[in-house]
């Protein structure tokens, strides 16, 4: 069981009706995605022709930030306001569709790339799944 399993299953109130096992999933994959997204940019930056990869660092790190920002948010639950999680989680679909898109485009000549585009198609199904469970 992960740590945020366990924080979920500790949390001492309820949840408000959200989905237990969409939130752990949104709140794995953020964090997820966080961290092969800065490992991605970082692996860019090493790469012989770093220049051609800009927007890819900058797609990175963009990612990273919201995907931990929004991992950060989930794992907050006292004073729930359904609005900004849902805008927090349109941000978060939308910035791992982006990046998601940018490293897809290097894949085949970058692996850290490939990795990092699947990274980000998982946590962006899993902000979708999240939202289309909050109504």
């Amino acid at each position: 069981m992960t740590v945020a399993a366990q924080m979920l299953d500790t949390y001492p109130k309820d949840l408000g009706g959200v989905d237990k096992e969409k939130l752990l999933e949104c709140i794995e994959a953020c964090f997820e995605c966080a961290q092969a997204c800065t490992a991605c940019a970082d692996a860019c930056l090493s790469e012989d022709k770093v220049a051609e990869l800009t927007k890819c660092i900058r797609s990175n790190t963009d990612c990273a930030d919201i995907c931990d920002t929004t991992g950060r948010v989930l794992s907050r639950h006292t004073g729930y306001d359904a609005n900004l999680t849902r805008a927090v989680l349109e941000a978060c679909a939308a910035a791992c569709k982006a990046c998601g898109d940018e490293c897809e485009s290097h894949a085949s000549m970058h692996e850290h790339c490939r990795v990092c585009a699947e990274a980000c198609r998982r946590c962006e199904k899993a902000c979708r799944d999240l939202i289309t469970s909050l109504g």
